[in-house]
């Protein structure tokens, strides 16, 4: 029989798939690494089993099987990866699927951000090995925020009380591996957005100095889960209205309204720049760029005034998102309980307070020049000087200061999307 090249080039890559590339061995599925072997001294073994004995930091998990065999045996073997799971569980939580995306606006984005940490199994070993003790090991792991182990705290002690139901201690522990998530290194000073609280705390020395109903996303415009820090406070700012909002309601709303861009203060320009030309609402262009997706080739502008959709002042810290905290002229949706109204940014009950406290704490600026300046309902930008994180969480559980538990609406669902991997 006759083998014409093609049947010959199909040969030899069937023969190259079977055999490994030229190997004579087969494929192999690839092996799991090993942990190295290390020896632990009696004081490590003490201290790793005190700890998993009370869960000190509630990162057992799903590892409970080699928890009772580690309790049993000692073996340094299993103890090692105890310690590697533990450490794991420690850094990324154990949320199954924490990580939250979905379509907003058109665009698909992370709503619940996360900050993984890798965990190097022979950095741990190297640190046994040098005899640190296992508190020094996981310390780096260990959330700063002092929400972590105020939550442990109550958790344990609902289960104690035997007055709670699995569900409340479900959510109480969720949020313990919601803090897990949050990016570590929070340090002493830090602003923290808790989403369904509809409360911002500004930190200082771990004690909170400020705190003021805001506004956050709807559902549908979900306030996102990050960390970034504040750069800048601009005074009067424009609105540049993002082409997503510019063709669902803006364009619309002329269409319907030729007057509306005239009594909403919007004026019309090329691009985010007060200082170009105008330009004149074309309703037979416009119409193309009605609804859908995608950029549009003119951009609205809402002017400086007092009912600015972002009121006298914004706290920008840069990111993805494109979210940041601003005053807001609707005030009256303060009085609200459930305050998921906005697009996604973070609307501020006391605007002005929190300008007087960050101005005078975080920046070089003269807060009786700063108010001058707010005065000339003019542009102008003021620089932070002094390092702050911005955290927004979602924390649906809160142990207050005073040791009391609250509990918020889960507005957004993640309390039933997300799953604990026990």
């Amino acid at each position: 029989m006759k083998i014409n090249a093609v049947q010959l080039w199909m040969a030899v890559v069937v023969g190259l798939l079977l055999s490994g590339c030229g190997s004579t061995t087969p494929l192999q599925p690839p092996k799991k690494p090993e942990i190295p072997k290390v020896t632990w001294d009696d004081a490590q073994k003490k201290q790793l089993l005190s700890i998993l004995a009370k869960d000190k930091y509630m990162s057992i998990c799903n590892q409970q099987t080699l928890y009772e065999k580690v309790k049993v045996s000692q073996e340094p073997q299993q103890m090692t990866n105890m310690l590697y799971v533990y450490t794991k569980n420690l850094a990324n939580g154990c949320i199954v699927n924490a990580r939250q995306k979905e379509e907003i606006s058109g665009q698909t984005t992370t709503t619940y951000g996360i900050y993984e940490q890798k965990v190097d199994a022979n950095e741990l070993i190297g640190k046994l090995q040098d005899r640190q003790s296992i508190e020094e090991i996981l310390k780096p792991y260990v959330p700063q925020y002092r929400e972590f182990n105020a939550l442990i705290a109550k958790y344990h002690a609902m289960e104690r009380s035997d007055k709670s139901s699995s569900r409340e201690l479900r959510q109480v522990r969720l949020n313990i591996e919601r803090v897990k998530l949050l990016k570590p290194g929070l340090g002493n000073n830090y602003a923290l957005v808790n989403i369904p609280e509809f409360h911002v705390r500004i930190v200082d020395g771990s004690k909170t100095c400020l705190k003021m109903k805001v506004i956050t996303g709807t559902k549908k415009n979900k306030t996102p889960i990050f960390s970034e820090n504040l750069q800048y406070i601009t005074l009067n700012p424009t609105w540049n209205v993002p082409d997503s909002i510019a063709r669902n309601e803006i364009i619309p709303a002329t269409l319907r309204n030729p007057g509306y861009l005239k009594s909403h203060r919007l004026e019309m320009h090329h691009d985010y720049n007060l200082n170009s030309p105008k330009l004149k609402f074309n309703a037979a262009e416009a119409k193309d760029y009605k609804g859908g997706k995608g950029p549009v080739p003119f951009k609205f502008i809402e002017v400086p005034s007092d009912r600015n959709a972002l009121g006298r002042v914004k706290f920008i810290f840069p990111n993805q998102h494109s979210v940041y905290m601003h005053d807001t002229p609707t005030k009256n949706l303060f009085n609200s309980k459930v305050r998921a109204f906005s697009h996604g940014c973070i609307r501020l009950g006391d605007p002005k307070n929190m300008l007087k406290y960050l101005t005078e704490n975080y920046t070089n600026a003269n807060y009786a020049d700063v108010k001058k300046k707010y005065e000339s309902y003019k542009t102008h930008h003021i620089s932070v000087s002094k390092h702050l994180p911005v955290h927004t969480a979602y924390l649906t559980t809160y142990v207050t200061q005073d040791g009391k538990l609250l509990v918020f609406p889960d507005i957004y669902g993640y309390d039933q999307t997300q799953h604990l991997n026990f």
